[in-house]
């Protein structure tokens, strides 16, 4: 029961994850759109696509973490040690 909890937690973390990605993506979306809308309608030089790229680059450091690094240095496999280590010293207490 106990590995069958751990999997539950696991996955739910992971869904986590993938929420909090999707959700940032689509506001990097809207808000980039509502930028657009608001430098064509104001007239003057492009400068919409500054935020678009700023913003991009921290959405994408965010996709590589949520899909390819695993979280990074800091990811699954590190919080799952440290959760066990911190249980143990707590134990020893």
């Amino acid at each position: 029961m106990d590995t069958e909890q751990q999997r539950y937690d696991r996955a739910r973390a992971r869904a986590k994850e993938l929420r909090d990605f999707y959700t940032h993506a689509t506001i990097y979306v809207l808000v980039n759109i509502g930028l657009f809308v608001i430098n064509v309608l104001t007239g003057g030089g492009w400068w919409f696509y500054w935020p678009l790229l700023g913003w991009g680059v921290g959405l994408g450091i965010h996709a590589l973490s949520v899909f390819a690094l695993g979280g990074g240095p800091f990811g699954r496999e590190w919080e799952e040690r440290k959760t066990r280590e911190l249980m143990d010293r707590d134990r020893v207490r």
